[in-house]
């Protein structure tokens, strides 16, 4: 099984991955968490999650979040794919998941998934990793605690750092 980074608490960790990542041509196993195409998905997402299972949906970088949002309510895990390093478009599908759609469950990213890009994940939302440059959780703490102050407001509701000021300065 594949191991993921995820977020809690006490920090990142490593866990094990409970869904099985099914490719389209291949039959859905009988029983176990299961993460689909969203055409998949579409299919036989609903007779799925109403047996009871975990279903998660993976979205290419080029598949509307719009699409999704509609069925949110049965999706377990969201899966967001990055083709390559330099394309940011699962930025933008992540926050709109948490924000402007209210999705709180599972936001994966998978694909070309680097260290460097982890602090910018997090802030739009992604809670779970799957890294492909070999980092472990302690990469990633670092990463993610390199920075103290933020500029804007994002998916972590941070507070950013001209509200702290402001805060500050009334305080006095």
């Amino acid at each position: 099984m594949l191991k993921l980074i995820k977020l809690d608490q006490g920090g990142p960790a490593w866990v094990e991955d409970s869904y099985f990542d099914v490719p389209d041509e291949e039959p859905t196993p009988g029983q176990g968490d299961v993460l689909l195409s969203f055409a998949r998905f579409v299919e036989e997402g609903e007779a799925l999650a109403a047996a009871g299972r975990k279903v998660g949906v993976r979205l290419n970088a080029d598949e509307p979040v719009e699409a999704l949002a509609p069925h949110l309510d049965r999706v377990a895990m969201v899966a967001l794919v990055f083709p390559k390093f330099r394309d940011g478009r699962q930025y933008s599908q992540a926050t709109l998941l948490r924000m402007r759609y209210g999705y709180a469950g599972e936001l994966r990213a998978v694909g070309d998934v680097l260290l460097e890009q982890g602090r910018f994940m997090a802030r739009c939302g992604f809670d779970a990793f799957a890294p492909a440059d070999g980092t472990g959780p302690e990469d990633w703490a670092g990463a993610l605690a390199r920075y103290r102050h933020v500029y804007q407001t994002a998916a972590d509701r941070r507070e950013p750092n001209f509200a702290l000021r402001l805060q500050a300065a009334e305080g006095a």
